[in-house]
């Protein structure tokens, strides 16, 4: 079995709530769930969220939308992503988080595939960028995100679910999904009020001709509309991430 875990959270720092803002009449973690959706290695969908009251909100849209969502701690989002996953006890777990609205099934489907075909403990797309920031996933065995959530004691390891794997090499191994070209300063995640922008524009312009378009159509977009990238340029790749392991 393969489960897929997006972990959502409303209190962001830079734009809070942004989960919920709105995209094309519906809550941006909707529409990032209607594509996920699309893949077919997955057995099953969870929102894992936690038990903080300013996440009541993102729990009882899930709820009224038949949707899987489980809550635990704020942040010890380690213990929320293994006890998500503890009751189906599944195989493997890809983890996808909610700040990606332009997320590629097909994408998806080719790590798993990748993660498979290889035997690796723990794979993804992002460990050497390649794809644009924003279509970011991570798949391991249920076993290490276990090992993990027993031994990981660093606030970086809790606080992001997987360094405590693609750290320690000489225990699991790791595989890096690579595309054929470099599109990794192509920035499609949300984190700051320019990075939806971009996002509502780009759905603005694809999703009532086509709600199921691709990665493809996008960069056709961007092509034709260069002016869209500079949006919101500049700003720095995993820059939360970063922050987490100075602070």
């Amino acid at each position: 079995m393969i489960i897929c875990i997006l972990q959502a959270r409303c209190t962001s720092t830079r734009l809070p709530g942004k989960v919920l803002l709105p995209l094309l009449g519906k809550p941006m973690i909707l529409r990032q769930l209607e594509r996920v959706s699309r893949t077919t290695g997955i057995d099953r969908l969870i929102v894992a969220t936690s038990t903080d009251p300013s996440d009541d909100r993102l729990a009882e849209i899930c709820t009224q939308e038949g949707i899987a969502c489980f809550r635990g701690q704020l942040d010890d989002v380690l213990d929320r992503f293994y006890q998500a996953a503890l009751p189906y006890r599944p195989d493997h777990v890809i983890r996808l988080t909610a700040d990606c609205p332009l997320a590629d099934p097909a994408l998806i489907d080719r790590l798993v595939d990748f993660f498979l075909e290889r035997g690796d403990d723990y794979a993804s797309n992002c460990l050497e960028p390649t794809y644009p920031d924003g279509l970011d996933a991570e798949i391991f065995r249920f076993s290490c995100l276990e090992q993990a959530w027993q031994e990981a004691s660093l606030t970086s390891h809790r606080e992001h679910v997987t360094p405590f794997m693609y750290q320690n090499p000489g225990r699991f191994r790791i595989g890096c999904l690579k595309n054929d070209s470099d599109l990794s300063s192509l920035r499609w995640t949300v984190d700051e009020p320019s990075d939806f922008e971009l996002i509502r524009r780009i759905y603005e312009c694809l999703y009532p001709q086509n709600p199921c378009f691709t990665t493809q159509d996008i960069l056709a977009l961007l092509d034709r509309a260069p002016e869209l990238t500079a949006i919101n340029a500049g700003i720095t790749r995993n820059e939360g991430f970063l922050k987490s392991l100075s602070g």
